[in-house]
């Protein structure tokens, strides 16, 4: 096969794997689970629903500028962030590999994992074996908030809680699941203090909460390579996300020259 052809077969390739782990490519990823109805009998209804493993779907229309920018949460899919976020994540990946910045990947907070599945797809579409992609959550959903500059109580959504297996069986159906993955779960705090992590290239945060982000920044931000990149999911879209940045930045003397992604997302190159 000509150069040409394996590029286009690359593009083509990482192209797809955007839609599939957004869900882009069916309609039906665009309708919104129903979790509550006001009044008693509503809420009742709902919860028992649930116990049978049933759920109400309210059939919406795909929206494809919406998908494209993370700004609604797919019905399936792997990740809520959208193709530019993604195209963030790729152009990343590409400058650090180009450019033989050291280091491993991480994403703190991963949902069902897409994010860092598509780190890992990069690393073999590149046939890159010496970089490890790192998967940090709790793998039960956000904490809940300790006061409420900590960010929004979503500690009780089910969406959000999902479990390290499911991750671990999400990489396996793209063949991705091996040695070059690995997990950390549990609280950030507990976690990432004695992660066993030397040097990182990427760190991307998705931790919503300033409690979430700032453990993040404290633990992994000094592990970053120069000319490697911190990527915020949540920098436009939560106070408390934005708050913690900007407080470790100033207290850190960080000079961060903060891009935008598109209207949650952020991230600037380590120097």
């Amino acid at each position: 096969m000509a150069d040409t052809d394996t590029d286009r077969a690359t593009s083509l390739y990482i192209d797809l794997l955007k839609r599939a782990l957004t869900a882009s490519i069916y309609d039906e990823s665009g309708w919104e689970i129903k979790t509550s109805r006001k009044g008693r009998i509503g809420s009742l209804l709902y919860r028992h629903l649930r116990t049978k493993s049933l759920l109400v779907v309210r059939a919406k229309k795909f929206d494809t500028v919406r998908r494209e920018t993370g700004a609604d949460w797919p019905l399936f899919g792997f990740t809520m962030v959208g193709h530019r976020r993604l195209e963030n994540v790729q152009y990343c990946v590409e400058d650090v590999l180009r450019n033989n910045v050291p280091g491993d990947f991480i994403e703190t907070g991963a949902w069902r994992g897409g994010a860092t599945i598509f780190m890992r797809a990069l690393l073999s579409v590149y046939n890159v074996t010496d970089r490890t992609v790192w998967v940090a959550d709790s793998f039960e959903g956000l904490p809940a908030p300790k006061d409420e500059a900590d960010g929004t109580d979503l500690s009780e959504v089910d969406t959000l809680k999902v479990s390290l297996e499911q991750v671990q069986s999400n990489f396996a159906r793209f063949g991705l699941l091996d040695d070059q993955v690995r997990f950390l779960k549990g609280w950030f705090c507990d976690t990432l203090p004695s992660a066993p992590i030397d040097k990182l290239a990427i760190l991307r945060l998705d931790g919503d909460m300033y409690t979430s982000t700032m453990d993040s920044l404290v633990n992994l931000y000094s592990k970053v390579s120069k000319g490697g990149f911190v990527i915020v999911d949540d920098y436009y879209s939560w106070p408390s996300c934005k708050r913690a940045v900007t407080e470790f930045v100033a207290s850190n003397g960080i000079k961060a020259d903060i891009k935008t992604i598109d209207w949650t997302g952020a991230y600037w190159q380590v120097q």
